[in-house]
């Protein structure tokens, strides 16, 4: 920490950041972003599927922060967990990934999925990440797998569990759930918890189960 007069300036990964956390009312939330009411200045968050799915029903959050200052702009990111944050800026480090491609990974799978994704090198599920593309896969799995390889496997997750695009089930549950008009964010999300609750369920048991739940 750097202490200039009465500001403090934390630096994180040899980043500068001003912010460690934004707490107050949510005073807009979708499945990208959030606006959080700190004090009665609206602060602009970029967020991931899995924050948001966090933050479903809650009127106020605490939202970790990772900030980015560009020649054009200045965008301010936010996670629900630490382990986000610090997978979304494992992910800043590798060559060609910037922070939309990081938050699309993060959308697509939770912290504890893609952990297990890069531990066990599994690039052809990483690369089903929307504009990823299997180079950019393995080099992340390359960059990051002797980092987070000592990172602790969250609860509610065993080797093998990863559910995503790849995973039959998964793919024409919510093919069918798109096709009968309901939301691709919120059919991802239900989907996914089902199959992972579910393993033995056949898909015709999952699209039941969601069309009970959205």
């Amino acid at each position: 920490m750097i202490i200039l007069g009465k500001f403090a300036i934390f630096v994180f990964n040899n980043n500068m950041q001003m912010y460690e956390y934004i707490k107050g009312a949510i005073a807009e939330l979708t499945p990208a972003c959030a606006v959080i009411d700190a004090g009665g200045v609206g602060y602009y968050l970029n967020i991931s599927l899995h924050t948001y799915s966090q933050l479903e029903g809650q009127t106020e959050a605490k939202l970790l922060v990772h900030f980015i200052v560009r020649e054009d702009a200045q965008i301010f990111y936010g996670f629900f967990s630490r382990e986000e944050r610090e997978l979304f800026r494992l992910l800043l480090g590798v060559s060609g990934v910037g922070g939309a491609s990081a938050r699309m990974v993060l959308s697509t799978y939770s912290p504890e999925e893609l952990r297990q994704i890069i531990v066990s090198e599994n690039a052809s599920l990483l690369k089903n990440v929307k504009g990823l593309g299997l180079k950019t896969a393995q080099k992340i799995i390359v960059d990051l797998k002797g980092k987070i390889a000592s990172m602790p496997i969250g609860p509610g997750l065993s080797p093998g569990m990863v559910v995503g695009p790849g995973d039959s089930r998964y793919d024409e549950a919510l093919a069918a759930l798109s096709m009968l008009g309901f939301s691709r964010s919120s059919s991802e999300k239900t989907v996914r918890t089902l199959c992972r609750e579910n393993p033995d369920a056949q898909v015709e048991e999952i699209i039941r189960i969601a069309l009970k739940k959205l």
